[in-house]
């Protein structure tokens, strides 16, 4: 998979791990996931898709912190994460928000294996251990766009390995080093002005 790591996201890791704000950081990076994933929802969709996204993305949150504490780097802890959800979408037919093709989904899930399968995760059950234990809300799928998927933000040929991208543009394999001057203020949902 392809992903952008960027001072935000170095912020977000800080934040999500210093207790006191790691509430106020989890709530705002729920919230971001939902807003960006919504967006590329189909019309009419995306209300009802509100309530399993957000706690779907919380669960994922407890999966990138367990991920960093068996010491994955903030992109491969990130990149787990994005495939869980690439996994659930897959489960709904939602393959207009899917990030990754559908004929990729088991490369990913193959590079992530030994994670994955310690915690029950699978392609049908993307949280797997993560899972609330009151689960989470049920929303409308659509199987019938998996007979002809059709992934207008997925980007394929990335399945061999973790991709990312810099603030430069530049596409690299692996993430960087976390910077020594990272602000938490930074991370979503932890300045006033929200999360732009």
């Amino acid at each position: 998979m392809k992903i952008r790591q960027n001072p935000r996201h170095w912020a977000a890791k800080k934040a999500l791990s210093t207790p006191g704000v790691s509430t106020v950081a989890n709530y705002g990076l729920v919230k971001m996931h939902t807003r960006i994933f919504l967006g590329k929802a189909e019309e009419g969709r995306k209300e009802e898709r509100r309530a399993h996204l957000d706690a779907f993305f919380g669960a994922t949150m407890d999966t990138y912190l367990r991920a960093l504490e068996e010491d994955y780097d903030e992109a491969s802890a990130r990149e787990i994460t994005h495939i869980q959800g690439n996994f659930d979408f897959f489960n709904h037919g939602w393959t207009e928000m899917m990030e990754i093709p559908a004929d990729e989904l088991e490369d990913h899930y193959e590079r992530y294996a030994n994670f994955f399968e310690r915690y029950d995760i699978t392609i049908d059950d993307p949280l797997g251990a993560f899972s609330p234990p009151d689960g989470i809300p049920g929303a409308p799928a659509t199987l019938e766009k998996l007979d002809d998927p059709e992934h207008p933000h997925a980007e394929g040929g990335f399945a061999d390995d973790l991709y990312v991208e810099d603030d430069h543009g530049e596409v690299g394999v692996g993430g960087g080093e976390e910077p020594e001057d990272v602000d938490l203020r930074d991370a979503p949902g932890m300045r006033e002005e929200g999360d732009a």
